[in-house]
């Protein structure tokens, strides 16, 4: 099978302001900065942009505000943003979620009213099942879906998690149920309870009950094995070619001013560079991938067209 290398990013609702430090730019062309998201708290975007404005504030040069905009699995954020001035304000959290939003729900604003900026991450996808269920391995809970009693879960309806488990499925040559939830929250109670064989998610969102001995990891969806879990196999070595890197990034709106796109470029390269934040963002198992706003638009681009096509040969959409 051809292999599927899926690219993709996070969630928030959090307000933080930073005030400018000494090494701030001069030049930045507003006060205060608002980064919003269409996640719920301890989400992945919410936990990437909360620990991100502490650090980023000075070096941008203005405070910076993170602001939760609800509904619509980021149909609502999008349209804040798509509707706001292209003056530097104020910028959106991008993950695959804000293209499933388009493609499968058709909102009045989409993905490509808005204008790519900057990408910060790749977060890696991990399945996890209960400490306490009888599946040790990856290959445990494909045998059992062959039994024709799978039951495999997704955070959203509309997200990448969703398309990596029915690609795994397609991979698998089995038929398990995806079934998804309108938040982390949700699935991680029904993997816990042993409704689910196993979930999908950012090792972030799991790392408290990961701590507390409650979670097993059984695999990685990553191209190469994470250095925070050495032993843990990636898909691809156990024989199934479903490669999932999550992109987390910013948008803004139609129109943004060179001025403003030169400044964000700067400040990504020097805050993912800062040794605090980089000891932070490692520790979530992050990973840095910058990408300057030219080659984030090209990327965000491809990315919209390669899932527009999965989702007409799925039959999805038509």
């Amino acid at each position: 099978m051809r292999k599927q290398r899926i690219l993709a990013a996070g969630s928030a609702v959090f307000m933080f302001g930073m005030i400018a430090g000494a090494n701030a730019q001069e030049d930045y062309p507003v006060d205060t900065v608002t980064l919003i998201t269409h996640s719920s708290p301890g989400g992945g975007s919410d936990v990437f942009l909360r620990e991100l404005s502490r650090y980023l504030g000075p070096i941008l040069g203005a405070n910076v505000v993170v602001e939760n905009v609800r509904g619509g699995s980021g149909a609502a954020a999008m349209a804040n943003l798509a509707q706001s001035t292209p003056d530097g304000s104020k910028f959106y959290a991008t993950t695959p979620t804000f293209i499933y939003t388009s493609l499968l729900s058709d909102p009045e604003y989409k993905y490509t009213d808005l204008e790519p900026l900057v990408n910060f991450f790749i977060d890696p996808e991990v399945i996890y099942t209960s400490a306490n269920s009888e599946y040790q391995t990856l290959e445990d809970v494909i045998d059992h879906a062959r039994e024709g009693r799978g039951q495999w879960g997704a955070a959203n309806p509309a997200s990448l998690e969703r398309q990596a488990l029915e690609q795994l499925k397609a991979a698998a040559d089995v038929n398990a149920a995806v079934v998804t939830h309108e938040g982390g929250g949700d699935l991680l109670i029904n993997v816990l309870n042993g409704t689910l064989q196993i979930g999908v998610g950012e090792v972030q969102e799991i790392q408290s009950q990961l701590e507390a001995g409650e979670l097993r990891l059984l695999a990685t969806f990553s191209d190469e094995r994470l250095e925070a879990f050495p032993d843990l196999p990636t898909v691809e070595e156990l024989g199934y070619d479903v490669v999932v890197r999550k992109f987390r990034g910013l948008a803004g709106p139609k129109g943004l001013p060179d001025d403003v796109i030169a400044a964000w470029e700067r400040a990504v390269q020097e805050v993912l560079a800062d040794e605090k934040y980089k000891a932070a963002y490692e520790a979530a198992n992050l990973r840095a991938a910058y990408m300057p706003h030219e080659e984030y638009a090209q990327f965000i681009e491809d990315f919209g067209n390669e899932t527009r096509v999965f989702l007409k040969e799925s039959g999805v959409i038509e």
